[in-house]
């Protein structure tokens, strides 16, 4: 776990949902608020590693959105069209508020001017109170690419003196996050902390059975890959199944942070 960061010291523990829209009198914008963003490189990340905290949190009333990077076009499996259909069926059974893409190049995106703006721009839409993205590390080379940018993205986009303007050019108010985690994927990372999901796994499942083309399907006669194994939504059964068991309860997430969140009281903690 990190010793620093630019985030803000103070973790506020309790979080109302935020009202669904605001207007700024000084930039002149209706705004989306959200409480929570997914920022993610890929259709069907976020069901993978989140999908659980996300339909927990929707059910208690907090307004949740993903903001997919890519189109996943460089799958193997399925095209970008299916991919579409696919997510916006896995953000209607979570839930969710708002489902967008930012059309990056699919394994050629950088954590770079151009694509922090893009992410910038997609930040200060939503203002969300916290941020969820992708794995530090991974075995698919978007998703650490895709932590870094959502990252540094996410300190950019509080510069007052970066000017963005929304898709009617209107300009956008700065905006940070009060919280930043990285989910966990494909490789084991350890956790910094894991959120009890029980009670939810059934409907990440549902979600991400939305995904018809990227995971297995006895029909399919597309050629197998890593995440249409059967094996793999096996494996991350398991590993959610541990994570409960860490912490007392049928099945768990967890996520990584760059710096030490702090609670108001020992009584806070489970």
């Amino acid at each position: 776990m990190p010793r620093s960061s630019w985030w803000p010291r103070r973790w506020k523990r309790c979080i109302k949902p935020a009202s669904r829209k605001t207007v700024s009198t000084k930039y002149r914008i209706r705004i989306l608020k959200l409480d929570i963003l997914v920022l993610s490189a890929h259709p069907d990340d976020a069901e993978i590693s989140c999908g659980g905290t996300i339909a927990k949190h929707v059910s208690l009333g907090y307004k949740v959105g993903i903001v997919d990077f890519t189109k996943g076009e460089l799958g193997t499996r399925g095209t970008p069209q299916t991919r579409k259909e696919e997510a916006a069926e896995a953000a209607r059974i979570q839930g969710i508020a708002v489902r967008e893409n930012l059309g990056l190049k699919d394994g050629f995106f950088q954590n770079d001017p151009d694509h922090q703006m893009a992410v910038v721009r997609a930040i200060r839409k939503f203002q969300p109170r916290i941020i969820l993205a992708n794995a530090v590390y991974d075995r698919h080379i978007d998703h650490g690419k895709g932590a870094s940018l959502a990252y540094d993205a996410s300190f950019l986009s509080g510069l007052v003196k970066i000017n963005t303007q929304d898709d009617h050019g209107h300009a956008q108010a700065p905006w940070r996050p009060e919280a930043f985690y990285h989910s966990i994927q494909s490789l084991f990372i350890e956790p910094d902390f894991i959120v009890d999901i029980s009670g939810f796994w059934e409907t990440k499942m549902a979600a991400l059975r939305a995904f018809k083309t990227q995971f297995y399907d006895p029909n399919s006669n597309e050629p197998e890959t890593y995440i249409s194994n059967p094996t793999f939504l096996k494996m991350i059964e398991a590993r959610a199944i541990e994570f409960g068991h860490a912490i007392g309860t049928s099945h768990g997430e967890g996520y990584t942070v760059r710096r030490y969140p702090g609670v108001n009281s020992l009584f806070d903690l489970r």
